[in-house]
């Protein structure tokens, strides 16, 4: 009896996995008190021919991880959604914890639209933040080669089994990137399994920058997930006349935040910059120590940080303004501080 088993057992889609999955290690010995009777007959004949050991081996030959919900590995954003994928497949390396934006647009985008979404793309990875996308031609292709051009990890959630590259000539591309797909292996693309791409995608990413899309896109969906989610949403202005960028400006109509250059996503994801735009390095000695500890408890009143580091309410405030001055706090009304960054 085995997790795996239950999840490759056609008719156990993701909302019903759940369920079974919080019933716990009862729910593997005695199926028939959770299944229909049909799925319960199905779960264990894949179990009595060795499905899931077979699928084990198969991938572990292509490179593959499996990443189930049972999995520690299994990406925490992702555990969060109401129908959370079962099954993940995984080919490359992942950094948990990491900083990650998600870059999205049209897959017919034009030359000024590939050419800033590179440029961003580069200078997020450069800066330490992961890129995420589709793989799709246009804007996603530019996101993952300007992402790669920074150094930077990136990750492409596909429509398809990570062994089916789609589109095709992104072959050498999709090589060089971290694969993501909850279909098995040897699944193409279809119409129907780019929208649940799409809200992978969003769980996965910090915020999520719609660089041009028309008024019916998939990077729109992508978008409203985000919302949805909680997640920051932000869009690249285009020309007002301009039928590519219709509906990336009617999100910033919306009260999406606009992207005129990589600060205005550093700042939505509360990285500090320069006036450059460069992300800050941290603070050193006692301005760094005060730094971190806004940083562990928030918004703060000077007299109560002073008492924390055991210093004068004097040499707090002149720290504050110090790190004020650089761009790593922020005053608050009431007198407060809370760190950027």
């Amino acid at each position: 009896m085995s997790w795996l088993a239950l999840a490759l057992t056609p008719g156990v889609g993701p909302s019903r996995f759940a369920r079974l999955f919080a019933a716990g290690e009862e729910a593997l010995q005695h199926p028939e008190e959770y299944l229909h009777e049909d799925l319960a007959r199905a779960y264990r004949k894949l179990v009595a021919a060795g499905a899931d050991e077979r699928l084990r081996q198969r991938a572990a030959a292509m490179g593959v991880r499996l990443l189930g919900l049972w999995s520690p590995e299994y990406p925490p954003q992702l555990r969060h959604l109401t129908d959370p994928p079962p099954l993940l497949y995984m080919k490359g390396a992942w950094p948990a914890g990491q900083a990650a934006v998600a870059i999205v647009g049209s897959r017919k985008a034009q030359p000024w639209a590939l050419s800033f979404t590179r440029k961003l793309a580069s200078e997020l990875a450069a800066a330490g933040v992961a890129v995420v996308s589709g793989l799709a031609r246009g804007v996603d292709t530019a996101a993952h080669q300007g992402s790669l051009d920074g150094g930077g990890p990136t990750l492409a959630v596909l429509g398809s089994g990570v062994d089916v590259v789609y589109p095709p000539e992104n072959a050498e591309l999709a090589a060089q990137l971290t694969l993501l797909s909850e279909l098995p292996l040897g699944t193409g693309p279809s119409a129907g399994s780019f929208p649940r791409r799409n809200r992978l995608i969003a769980a996965l990413s910090d915020a999520t920058v719609v660089v041009q899309a028309p008024e019916k896109s998939g990077a729109l969906i992508t978008a409203a997930l985000a919302a949805e989610l909680g997640r920051e949403v932000l869009a690249v202005p285009g020309r007002p006349s301009d039928w590519a960028s219709r509906g990336s400006n009617k999100l910033l109509r919306d009260g999406a935040g606009p992207v005129l250059e990589p600060a205005d996503v550093f700042g939505a994801l509360g990285i500090a910059t320069s006036a450059g735009g460069e992300p800050l390095p941290e603070p050193e000695g006692v301005e760094g120590l005060l730094w971190r500890l806004l940083r562990e408890r928030g918004e703060s009143l000077p007299d109560d940080l002073a008492l924390r580091l055991r210093l004068s309410s004097a040499e707090v405030l002149s720290l504050l303004t110090r790190l004020e001055l650089s761009g790593h706090v922020r005053a608050l009304p009431g007198g407060r501080y809370e760190a950027v960054g």
